[in-house]
């Protein structure tokens, strides 16, 4: 079995520090090689908090009460509060290997809420990542070293953790079918490198096998715009590059990003900015 951890103050004990808005006080790994198994059973939780993250395997898990086994894989994580009962188990069998930490605060159940994590959530996935080691691993090597300013550095640790976590969480559901974001990443790529030529979105989603609704629809769902705003956000864009760096005129500008009617440039150009082009130009 291997274990490596390291404790604030080199204190076992819980600590409870209402001072500060975060202070992580231990973290540590287990990894199970040939020792068959390794459980925990606190009945009266602890007095801080713990979050577990699940690397690789799975976990057994105890939620609530003894007999409630939830199996935990890899890539998810555990939140225990404080008090909460906590029951579980590592099997050397299920090839479990685990990150725990510690903390505690004043704004913890703040923070908490704020970075996605909700009052009710006990377990969620987040992805395996080795951003989730590295930062475990960095927070254990402070802990046990201690160099300057150690303790700041392990709060900044644990917010790129929750920043990271949150990110996971955040992120939309919908979107998961490998053939939609195959799909809407060629349309994006298309339009990026056709911007400035005569597009025709419904004659772009036939040949691709979809209907123009359809494929408008999941375009906004996964850019958050309709096909036309992206192309015409990528015209102004480059419009603007041009205004600042080139001696071109309005006109040949226009007709560089796709528009060959002047006015009409101008009309969406003063649209997008709140400035025509030779506003935009001079200021």
């Amino acid at each position: 079995m291997y274990i490596n951890s390291g404790y604030l103050n080199n204190s076992l004990l819980d600590i409870v520090d209402k001072t500060n808005p975060l202070v992580v006080t231990s973290c540590g790994t287990y990894h199970l090689f040939t020792h068959p198994k390794l459980p925990t059973f606190r009945p009266k939780g602890r007095a801080d908090y713990q979050l577990l993250y699940v690397s690789s395997g799975s976990a057994h898990f105890h939620f609530g009460n003894a007999d409630n086994d939830t199996v935990v894989t890899a890539g998810n994580m555990v939140i225990y509060r404080p008090k909460e009962f906590q029951k579980y188990e590592y099997y050397c069998e299920d090839k479990a290997e685990v990150y725990w930490l510690h903390f505690t605060g004043s704004e913890v159940k703040k923070l908490l809420r704020k970075y996605g994590i909700k009052d009710d959530m006990h377990n969620f996935f987040v992805g395996s990542s080795l951003e989730y080691e590295r930062l475990f691993k960095k927070i254990i090597s402070e802990l046990q070293q201690t160099p300057d300013n150690y303790k700041e550095m392990l709060t900044t640790l644990m917010f790129q953790l929750l920043i990271t976590i949150h990110r996971q969480l955040s992120k939309e559901r919908v979107l998961k079918n490998e053939y939609l974001d195959n799909e809407m990443d060629m349309a994006t790529q298309y339009f990026n490198d056709n911007y400035n030529t005569e597009i025709s979105i419904e004659e772009y989603a036939t040949s691709r096998g979809m209907s123009i609704s359809w494929f408008i629809r999941n375009f906004k769902q996964y850019t958050g715009t309709t096909p036309m705003q992206y192309i015409t956000s990528i015209r102004i864009t480059n419009a603007q590059m041009l205004l600042e760096t080139t001696k071109y005129t309005i006109t040949e500008i226009g007709r560089i990003v796709g528009y060959d009617n002047p006015l009409y440039f101008s009309r969406i150009f003063h649209k997008q900015t709140g400035f025509s082009p030779s506003e935009y130009r001079k200021k």
